[in-house]
């Protein structure tokens, strides 16, 4: 297995401004964006690839300080900025993928991304809890590694990107984190689905940025979980969105497809 260089989890407390009970956080048309100039350092992760469930940034280097933006496309009457899956809730949500190599992938770890409205850029997320499902989850999916009580959460920081609305580019309420879930598994050839949740220590959320695509309303076919499964939906245009996140880690040789891969 690859050596990694681990950073530990920050953790920064500071008022929200959304009910951390909420199932979507959408657009409030009263907010005024708190403007930073100052540039950031991201945080970066050196992994390899294996699958990447869609765009996030809408706006490379238009934020605040030459960050990237995810804008949210009111311009379209999308209305939704995230999605809540907290944990300490009991919320989820979860999205689907494809094992696409004959012998399969050694999944590493995956990242997933959330933010809490009204944090710094100093992440507040303490926790992710993933499972990996061999169909849908609203469907009769059966889990085929992990649970929702382990916390998986390796490594946390600021991904250099802001969530924000396409009227306010600059707004820095919203800064989206990179969340580092350790997986190590392998998966055979095939479609699984990964149901993840966070938690953090703000009031606000954790939300889920959904994949943003500039131009399109429909992006993806996730789910979300509060009393029950539900297709996850922009409440402004009740269409399908998805979620991003990134699978990492190795395919494996058809010839060692049996083997577990160290």
């Amino acid at each position: 297995m690859r050596n990694r260089l681990w950073m530990l989890v920050f953790v920064m407390a500071f008022a929200g401004f959304a009910s951390a009970g909420s199932e979507l956080e959408i657009v409030n048309p009263n907010e005024v964006g708190v403007s930073n100039p100052a540039p950031l350092t991201p945080f970066e992760w050196p992994e390899v690839v294996l699958y990447d469930n869609g765009p996030l940034v809408t706006h490379p280097g238009a934020g605040a300080g030459g960050a990237d933006a995810s804008a949210l496309q009111t311009s379209l009457s999308m209305n939704t900025l995230g999605a809540g899956h907290q944990w300490a809730l009991g919320y989820s949500v979860a999205d689907d993928f494809t094992v696409t190599n004959a012998g399969g992938w050694q999944i590493d770890d995956i990242t997933f991304f959330a933010y809490q409205t009204g944090s710094t850029a100093t992440s507040t997320i303490t926790g992710v809890y993933v499972q990996i499902l061999d169909g849908p989850p609203n469907a009769g999916g059966t889990v085929v590694w992990g649970d929702m009580t382990t916390n998986r959460l390796a490594g946390t920081g600021w991904s250099n990107i802001y969530r924000v609305t396409d009227t306010t580019l600059t707004t820095t309420n919203r800064p989206v984190m990179d969340n580092q879930a350790t997986i190590g598994t392998t998966l055979a050839q095939g479609t699984y689905w990964v149901q993840w949740a966070t938690d953090g220590t703000l009031a606000s959320g954790p939300w889920a940025p959904p994949v943003t695509i500039i131009g399109q309303t429909t992006t993806g076919n996730a789910l979300q979980f509060t009393t029950a499964w539900a297709a996850l939906t922009d409440t402004g245009t009740a269409t399908a969105i998805g979620l991003p996140f990134i699978i990492n880690g190795g395919a494996v040789p058809v010839e060692l497809q049996s083997f577990s891969v160290e």
